[in-house]
């Protein structure tokens, strides 16, 4: 099973989101200047659905 999470944060920061602070167990917290809000990031996504969503959150289109 594929392992979306590096794709993803790579992704993340070319669009100019960045780390906030580690949150509860293995999640991270990131901001998104396009949104204006902080969302949620897993460690180990390995479903191209969640991948798209937390890009979704980040006011970013699917890339997955």
């Amino acid at each position: 099973m594929a392992d979306y999470t590096q794709h993803l944060k790579k992704h993340l920061q070319k669009a100019g989101c960045r780390f906030e602070r580690q949150g509860r167990g293995d999640h991270e917290i990131w901001y998104s200047p396009i949104t204006g809000i902080r969302f949620v990031v897993d460690q180990h996504i390995k479903s191209r659905h969640t991948a798209n969503a937390v890009l979704r959150q980040a006011g970013l289109p699917k890339k997955f």
